[in-house]
């Protein structure tokens, strides 16, 4: 059964919104991609809004297993992803979780 990842993220505040998203969408994947076995990656950047949110988006890594995601961030790869991520990361809040679609009855 996969695992995944969901980091809730938010944006260092002296960053554009275009900065940011550079760093994020740009930048950052081909770090993330280094990760020993990492099977997907996305992204769920927020909407612009008249309201602030919470957080600047969401990211999903998917795993085959949590020893794999054990296995991949005590690799010098996730070394690597943790000092990018210091240049356009505020905070990040994440978890493990597993997927289960529901569809209607």
């Amino acid at each position: 059964m996969s695992v995944k990842i969901v980091a809730l993220i938010t944006s260092k505040s002296e960053l554009s919104r275009d900065e940011f998203l550079r760093y994020w969408n740009v930048e950052h994947p081909h770090y993330v991609w280094k990760l020993p076995e990492l099977e997907r990656y996305v992204q769920n950047p927020a909407i612009e809004h008249r309201k602030d949110w919470a957080y600047d988006g969401m990211a999903e890594l998917w795993f085959p297993s949590v020893a794999a995601v054990a296995q991949a961030f005590s690799s010098p790869e996730a070394d690597a992803v943790r000092e990018h991520e210091e240049e356009f990361i505020g905070e990040i809040t994440w978890f493990l979780a597993s997927e289960s679609e529901i569809v209607p009855v």
